[in-house]
């Protein structure tokens, strides 16, 4: 086995019995038309890693959140497998650089194509499956996401920061306890830093930056929503 991919199997925190089994979850569809020796794509993989990752996610939020209902279960998992993320996660975990295409589909950006990332991290989850086992391959996944209940709020509140803070809040305090305030402005006006606080009945709960008030007043929420988060606090 190559070099680069002792590299990736530090990353991945998983060595391979079956080094074999890892080559084919880098194999892109495209890369068997380059080389007929190799007979098969990520494809099965994929498949079949696919459905261990929503089983070790159902399984962890089954878990993890006992009072949730199924509808509530079901949104949090497709936020944890959201195609997005996976490729994300693929990236940091460098499986972008080692990807088998074919040449065609290597001028035409597919290294750094979402959906082709998207399927190797799932082809990679069902090769550590069929290298393994289903408790090996649980442990391994969930090291990659680290603290699920920070990776929900980051992911969640990534998407509408403010919305979430005001959900939080609106039920004990009402539309108008939240209140945004900019702190500082920095720089000229083409490199403008604005610092905003926000505030819940005038204490403070979270500060942001940004090259804009809006991109500020979404970081000051974030930070707001990971404080009371990690504080397992109540808007009261």
């Amino acid at each position: 086995m190559s070099a680069s991919l002792q590299t990736l199997q530090e990353k991945l925190g998983y060595t391979f019995r079956d080094p074999r089994l890892l080559e084919e979850a880098l194999t892109h569809p495209s890369y068997l038309q380059d080389d007929p020796k190799v007979t098969q794509s990520n494809q099965r993989l994929e498949f079949l890693g696919d459905a261990v990752l929503h089983l070790v996610l159902t399984d962890e939020l089954y878990r993890r959140y006992p009072d949730d209902r199924e509808g509530s279960l079901t949104k949090r998992r497709a936020t944890l497998t959201k195609g997005t993320f996976l490729s994300g996660l693929a990236r940091n975990l460098g499986l972008e650089v080692q990807l088998r295409l074919g040449s065609g589909e290597e001028s035409t950006g597919g290294r750094s194509r979402a959906s082709a990332l998207e399927d190797a991290m799932e082809a990679v989850i069902g090769a550590i499956y069929r290298d393994s086992d289903l408790a090996t391959t649980r442990t391994t996944v969930l090291a990659w996401y680290g603290d699920v209940d920070r990776r929900l709020l980051d992911l969640e509140s990534g998407e509408n920061p403010k919305g979430r803070l005001q959900e939080w809040v609106q039920p004990v305090h009402g539309n108008g306890a939240l209140r945004y305030e900019v702190a500082s402005i920095e720089g000229r006006d083409t490199e403008r830093s604005y610092e905003v606080v926000v505030s819940l009945n005038d204490k403070p709960l979270g500060r942001g930056r940004g090259p804009s008030k809006k991109v500020a007043e979404e970081a000051a929420a974030r930070e707001a929503l990971r404080a009371v988060e990690s504080a397992g606090s109540s808007p009261g």
